[in-house]
């Protein structure tokens, strides 16, 4: 990639002291070192355009070619402004940000692209060319944004104080030698020669081919990770589902959790903290997954506490960036064309800092639509905390009558 802000600060050392010939022939130079793409990237350092740097170009292949004339500073015909003063004003009347639905904004509702807005001033009487646009856009000072994600939704007065208090009751657990897990289903990704985003090495001119549309294969259908990251041991445990991403699918993913990894690494355990998302099959509010924790906390005898993070702030969850992004870039750019494909590369996942993951496929059905009544909610031996008990709650097993 060529860097044009060497070439910025060579141009502005000298280019008090060059004429409009001497201006074109550096400029042509700096192209010329700079090889492929030298044009664009010149003329972006510079501000030259890119025709005059190909005269240039022309001039340096062919000295001979040069007169002894040079146009004096400010020579040549009037600018597009001089002669069409109202010219710049109106532009900024198309692009500027206004509010919908403004009659006088004819462009507020479709792309601002060169040619378009070269017809919208044509039609209000200017005589301008679609090429010119972009010069005049730069003396506005306008180009081309991406949208930034910077913006969050309104959000609990709570918030930062859950945050405070899941962090307090970690390092209470962990202190006292018992496991802390963070769960959450990863993905749906569809199985089949689709594309992966991302890029992998390979022999040139040799990348995996895949299907032109992502149909959906009626035979391999989609799978649905579904992962527990132990906090202490950056550890992980995903369960492959093909079935429903539902809250009896997440709770066995943790009692699969408990019977590879959790038991032999807590030998003590006689407590389980787990944090999850407010929302999905674990979220704060569905009732089948505080009934299975429940089953769950029957048969192992194991005190469970639980803490959701706020609505909106999934991204704070500990397992998304200490274990799902390095998933996804362990298998970028490759198709995920079988099942055990899918659980050979989550298991192959590893980091610098010692992370491992174990893998399994679940190939049990999960039905959606499971309700549960309030008779059965009066059953569950929960507790809930004082500080957001919608949120923080404790789940201890029953004693058998």
């Amino acid at each position: 990639m060529i860097d044009t802000s060497v070439i910025r600060e060579r141009f502005a050392a000298v280019e008090r002291g060059l004429n409009e010939r001497s201006r074109r022939l550096l400029a042509a130079a700096e192209a010329k070192t700079a090889g492929h793409g030298g044009i664009a990237a010149t003329s972006r350092a510079t501000g030259i355009a890119r025709s005059t740097i190909g005269r240039g170009l022309k001039d340096l292949a062919t000295p001979g070619s040069l007169s002894g004339e040079v146009r004096r500073p400010g020579g040549g015909g009037p600018t597009l402004i001089e002669k069409d003063p109202t010219l710049l004003e109106d532009l900024l009347r198309l692009v500027e940000t206004a509010t919908m639905g403004d009659p006088m904004r004819p462009l507020m509702w479709v792309s601002k692209s060169h040619a378009k807005l070269a017809a919208a001033l044509r039609e209000l009487g200017h005589k301008i060319a679609d090429s010119s646009i972009r010069k005049l856009l730069d003396l506005l000072n306008y180009s081309r944004q991406v949208n930034r994600k910077t913006l969050e939704g309104s959000h609990n007065p709570d918030r930062n104080a859950q945050f405070e208090h899941i962090n307090a009751a970690v390092i209470a657990t962990q202190d006292s030698g018992q496991p802390v897990i963070s769960i959450d289903t990863k993905k749906k990704e569809l199985i089949g020669a689709f594309k992966n985003g991302g890029s992998d090495y390979r022999e040139q001119g040799c990348p995996d081919k895949v299907n032109v549309h992502d149909f959906i294969d009626k035979d391999l259908g989609k799978v649905a990770p579904y992962g527990v990251y132990d906090v202490t041991a950056n550890a992980g445990c995903v369960r492959v589902g093909i079935s429903n991403d539902t809250a009896q699918f997440a709770v066995n993913s943790i009692r699969c959790w408990l019977d590879v990894m959790g038991r032999e690494r807590y030998p003590e355990m006689n407590q389980l903290m787990i944090t999850a998302d407010g929302g999905g099959s674990n979220g704060s509010r569905v009732r089948l997954f505080k009934m299975e924790l429940q089953k769950l906390a029957d048969e192992t005898s194991l005190k469970i506490q639980v803490c959701h993070y706020p609505p909106g702030t999934s991204k704070w969850n500990k397992i998304e960036h200490r274990l799902f992004c390095h998933i996804t870039q362990n298998w970028r750019g490759k198709p995920l064309t079988t099942r055990e494909t899918v659980v050979e590369l989550i298991a192959s996942t590893t980091t610098k800092t010692g992370l491992t993951v174990r893998c399994q496929l679940d190939t049990r059905d999960y039905p959606k639509g499971i309700k549960v009544s309030d008779a059965d909610m009066a059953t569950l031996n929960i507790k809930g905390d004082e500080f957001h008990p919608e949120w923080n709650y404790t789940i201890s097993p029953r004693v058998a009558t």
